[in-house]
C-alpha cells in the first residue's frame, strides 16, 4: 500500500450542551490533562480540547446526547497506582480489572457516563 497510519491524532468524546465545565474540573483536576487551545473556527461548535503529553482528548457536544459506555479510548500510564491514590482523594470512582494478562488497568467514567480505560504494562 501507499500509504501508512502513524498514530492516532485524538479521541473524541461526547458531552451534553453546556458540559464545557465539568469536562474542565474532570480533565485537568482529576486526570491532570491541560487544556488546548481550540481553533476560532471551531469554538462556536462548544466542546472543550484537552492536552498531555503526545495524547489529545476532544469533548465534544453533542444534542441529543448518548454516553459511550462500551466504546472506549484506552489511555496507558506509568504510575497507575499514584493515579488510583490521585482519584481517590479528588473522589472520582474507579473500577479495576484484571482480565488483560501483562497489564493493570481500571476504567473511570467522566461526569457524562464515557468509559475511560487506563492502563499500564508490567
Amino acid at each position: 500500500m501507499a500509504f501508512t497510519f502513524k498514530q492516532i491524532d485524538h479521541v473524541q468524546l461526547a458531552a451534553p450542551r453546556g458540559s464545557e465545565d465539568e469536562a474542565r474540573n474532570f480533565f485537568m483536576n482529576g486526570l491532570g490533562f491541560t487544556e488546548a487551545e481550540k481553533p476560532e473556527a471551531l469554538k462556536k461548535n462548544g466542546g472543550v480540547w484537552f492536552e498531555i503529553g503526545d495524547i489529545q482528548v476532544h469533548v465534544g457536544i453533542e444534542d441529543p446526547f448518548t454516553p459511550a459506555r462500551k466504546a472506549h479510548p484506552a489511555l496507558e500510564i506509568n504510575g497507575l497506582n499514584e493515579l488510583m491514590k490521585h482519584l481517590d482523594d479528588q473522589q472520582i470512582e474507579y473500577k479495576k480489572d484484571d482480565k488483560l494478562p501483562g497489564a493493570e488497568r481500571i476504567y473511570v467514567h467522566d461526569p457524562f457516563g464515557n468509559r475511560i480505560e487506563i492502563l499500564e504494562w508490567v
